[in-house]
């Protein structure tokens, strides 16, 4: 009974272990992501004093998600954005939502 039991602990330690895993790579990925295609415009945490462009930081994730599928998808018009997003997954615009939601702005 008790190795039962020790078992099924061990195993439910395992999956939430997987599953955070699984959570920080996609904000790791993210990160990445946003340091070579978004920083250059929108910054990390803000913009550059005299860039036109809104900083993400702290962004609700839904909101990011749905305006960069928008962009990748052309329903939302700026030759700058639909041209960047077009080359975005759907993974890649989550784990980049995920990153720039996270951070404190």
């Amino acid at each position: 009974m008790k190795a039962i039991i020790f078992t099924s602990m061990m195993t439910a330690g395992l999956v939430s272990f997987n599953v955070s895993a699984q959570q920080a790579a996609s904000v790791y990925a993210g990160e990445h992501r946003a340091e070579v295609v978004c920083s250059q415009c929108h910054g990390i945490r803000m913009p550059s004093a005299d860039a036109p462009f809104p900083p993400l930081a702290g962004r609700d994730a839904a909101y990011l998600e749905s305006a960069l599928k928008q962009y990748r998808d052309k329903t939302r018009k700026s030759d700058i954005m639909n041209n960047i997003a077009g080359s975005l997954s759907d993974q890649d615009i989550e784990n980049v939502a995920a990153y720039y939601s996270g951070l404190k702005p």
